[in-house]
């Protein structure tokens, strides 16, 4: 079974939380594996969508012919110029300094992969498709709940639990190849081992506290994208969800549309900061995965070890 949380129907009809939690699909039952659920159908079709975006988008960057003449160095539309734009600052302004180049050139396809991935399901997680779906339903066929797609997945700790662990493989991986096993047992000592004798007593206490950092840093990278993600979307749930409890509670039309209209302009303007938010987390997440590979590098190491030296050595 997904590790998803299912959401009740008497939670969706009280709780704002009936529009953030993950709901199984039983029409999807594959049998031993698992019941698909509505985050899982919607990163499968946010992945088709942000494949032919990046597609379409890579035609109208690259240099056009030669009949061309000078336009065919101009990239063509406003979605593709934005991406260009997106990708030459990450990696000229950003990511190089940071990596260097060598590791840049090996580890940028893999960066872009998950900024643009994590972009595309906090975008998609604005979009109401889920209220869309209840409302079609409701009127439909008497099924308020109804939906299939929609909701953001980056609001479920599976899905930035797996990311971050993609990000730690990929880490451990560049760490293992740039220093080798007695390489990376020596940088989570911080080189201590070859300094004098006396800092030899804290070597194992260096040493547990930088293991627990070889685990921490990902897990980090998962709590921080899920709990702002999820955060983000109860508060807008439950501002809309006002106007609502005010009906509910016998207010007069004067009253509850007075309270729907504050509550409403309160929720757009916080969607205008999760839209914000949806860049920035995505940002973090990828950037702070290319400062924690940079920081297993052999030219990051053999830095920490001088400057250990010249402090053992005073």
């Amino acid at each position: 079974m997904p590790l998803v949380l299912a959401s009740s129907d008497a939670k969706a009809e009280i709780s704002p939380l009936g529009h953030v939690l993950d709901k199984e699909l039983e029409f999807l039952d594959v049998g031993e594996i698992g019941t698909f659920s509505m985050q899982i159908v919607t990163m499968v079709v946010t992945t088709a969508l942000l494949i032919w975006v990046l597609m379409a988008a890579s035609k109208r960057i690259r240099t056009g012919n030669e009949s061309e003449g000078n336009e065919r160095y101009v990239t063509k539309g406003r979605i593709a110029q934005i991406i260009e734009v997106i990708i030459l600052y990450f990696r000229d302004q950003l990511i190089e300094p940071v990596m260097g180049k060598r590791d840049t050139d090996r580890y940028l396809n893999l960066l872009l992969t998950i900024f643009f991935f994590i972009l595309a399901l906090n975008l998609i997680g604005l979009v109401p498709l889920p209220d869309l779906q209840n409302l079609i339903g409701g009127y439909g066929w008497g099924d308020g709940h109804w939906a299939v797609i929609g909701g953001t997945a980056t609001s479920n700790i599976a899905v930035t639990t797996t990311l971050a662990l993609v990000s730690f493989v990929i880490i451990q991986i560049h760490s293992f190849r740039e220093l080798g096993v007695l390489g990376w047992l020596d940088h989570l000592t911080c080189g201590l081992t070859k300094g004098s004798k006396g800092m030899l007593l804290v070597v194992p206490l260096i040493f547990l506290v930088e293991l627990a950092g070889v685990f921490i840093k990902p897990a980090a990278l998962a709590i921080r994208l899920y709990a702002n993600m999820l955060g983000g979307h109860i508060l807008m749930a439950t501002l809309l969800l006002f106007g609502i409890q005010a009906f509910n509670a016998g207010l007069g039309p004067a009253g509850w549309l007075s309270i729907t209209f504050v509550s409403g302009i309160f929720a757009v303007i916080l969607t205008l900061l999760e839209l914000f938010i949806a860049f920035l987390q995505a940002f973090i997440f990828m950037f702070l995965t290319a400062v924690f590979i940079s920081l297993m590098s052999h030219e990051e190491h053999e830095a920490e070890d001088e400057m250990v030296a010249e402090i053992t050595t005073h």
